[in-house]
């Protein structure tokens, strides 16, 4: 299909990389942004595990590991509705996490497009095992967070690093949500793992934010409706 003369203005092939697409989005969107969700705050700051998933804690005793993915956001987030589960291992566990799923049932479907493989459980729920290596992975795992079923998930400052890498629009929406409702403190402790770790996404990180700060802004009253 034929470039759109937007996209071939920053990539004339088409081939956004994840940072000229994360870009893209949020100069996109600070053009449009106003105030509002449409969403309560109740709602927005509702946390809930009421999609049953597998719980691999018994079959990953001694593996750090990992919830990843549109699970994983429900530790943060309202929960949303996710065709598979996502989960990351150090690479050097990859193999035995495997093996180990195996032995419970598991059973590999297919490998991923990124390190690692598609495997589908006793009861058909689709689970990706990512074999990780990035440098800030042994941090995160070592201090994973929990979501509301108790599941260790990634914290909230490495899957935020996570999405910014990630090229799928649906990531960008999570990005403004997760950073517009964490609190401060969370906050500081999301842009102290990217400057250390990715110090030239900080500018759109702070953009992110800002984007997502607007969600929980009251919209100005509708001068028309009050007249």
């Amino acid at each position: 299909m034929p470039v759109p003369p937007a996209i071939a203005k920053i990539a004339p092939d088409g081939n956004l990389t994840p940072r000229q697409l994360r870009r893209f989005m949020i100069d996109m969107v600070l053009r449009r942004v106003k105030p509002g969700t449409g969403s309560s705050h109740e709602f927005m700051r509702r946390r809930t595990a009421m999609i049953p998933w597998p719980d691999l804690r018994p079959i990953l005793k001694g593996i750090q590991w990992a919830l990843v993915g549109g699970v994983a956001t429900r530790a943060y987030m309202p929960e949303r509705t996710t065709k598979d589960m996502d989960i990351i291992v150090h690479e050097k566990d990859g193999e035995e996490a495997i093996k180990r799923l195996e032995n419970a049932g598991y059973r590999i479907a297919s490998r991923l497009a990124v390190p690692g493989y598609l495997m589908l459980a006793p009861d058909g729920t689709e689970l990706d095992v990512l074999f990780g290596r990035d440098t800030w992975l042994k941090e995160a795992l070592e201090n994973p967070g929990k979501d509301p079923a108790g599941y260790p998930v990634v914290g909230l400052p490495y899957l935020i690093m996570m999405k910014m890498s990630a090229q799928r629009t649906r990531d960008m929406g999570d990005l403004g949500t997760l950073l517009g409702w964490a609190s401060d403190e969370a906050l500081d402790e999301v842009r102290a793992v990217v400057k250390k770790y990715a110090p030239e996404d900080l500018e759109d990180l702070e953009a992110l934010i800002y984007i997502g700060r607007k969600e929980q802004e009251i919209p100005p009253p509708d001068d028309d409706r009050e007249s």
